[in-house]
């Protein structure tokens, strides 16, 4: 399975971490914020089981690990604004979208960036 994963495109691969990471998160802060009993229990194993997911995917992706966390991040920051949007009804505010694009040109910077 992890060959037929090599073919997978790199920005593919990130979105997929990002969602699940995004994901799991979310569901982790409904299970602490609005549940309790076995609810609760089972949200913490869905989150626990989609941030599995995020890490296995991440470290899939064919770059070295320094390279990978920049784009990472700034593909992080976009799909973390989807999911608070779709999860919590949540608009970024003029300083989180400051604050992200500066995560994206950091971003940009450091995967793509190659010293001469």
């Amino acid at each position: 399975m992890i060959k037929a994963l090599n073919a997978v495109p790199l920005m593919v691969l990130l979105l997929i971490a990002t969602t699940l990471e995004a994901a799991g998160d979310a569901v982790v802060r409904v299970a602490i914020y609005n549940h309790v009993g076995p609810i609760r229990y089972g949200l913490f194993l869905a989150g626990a089981a989609l941030l599995l997911g995020y890490g296995s995917f991440l470290n899939l992706a064919p770059l070295d690990f320094g390279r990978v966390v920049g784009l990472y991040l700034a593909t992080l920051f976009v799909v973390w604004q989807v999911i608070s949007f779709i999860a919590f009804r949540s608009l970024p505010t003029l300083p989180i979208l400051i604050g992200g694009a500066l995560v994206i040109a950091g971003g940009a910077i450091i995967t793509f960036w190659r010293p001469a």
